[in-house]
């Protein structure tokens, strides 16, 4: 099994929206993923609630079967798509990919 875990810090305004709202959408938009991309075996968006200093905005968690899995995930069309809406939203990003 494979895992991609990140987190991002968000921007206080893009797209036109507030951070919140941002992170409500990526949330929708990563959770749209479960089904549509082979391999992906689990999603988890997490929106965070507790403000602290050090907290990320947003943390995305999947789970693939395979590495070759994540890599088809990465260049799928519906993941690309969304991309720029993230990359406009994000200020930071932090990752950790690995396998179990």
């Amino acid at each position: 099994m494979f895992k991609h875990i990140v987190l991002w810090q968000l921007k206080e305004t893009a797209n036109g929206r507030s951070q919140s709202e941002n992170a409500h959408a990526l949330k929708e938009k990563f959770e749209a993923l479960m089904g549509v991309v082979p391999g992906l075996r689990h999603i988890e968006v997490g929106l965070d609630i507790m403000g602290g200093e050090d907290s990320a905005d947003l943390s995305l968690y999947t789970e693939f079967d395979s590495r070759a899995a994540f890599e088809a995930y990465y260049v799928h069309p519906s993941h690309k798509a969304l991309l720029p809406f993230l990359r406009e939203a994000r200020a930071e990003r932090r990752v950790i990919d690995y396998e179990i």
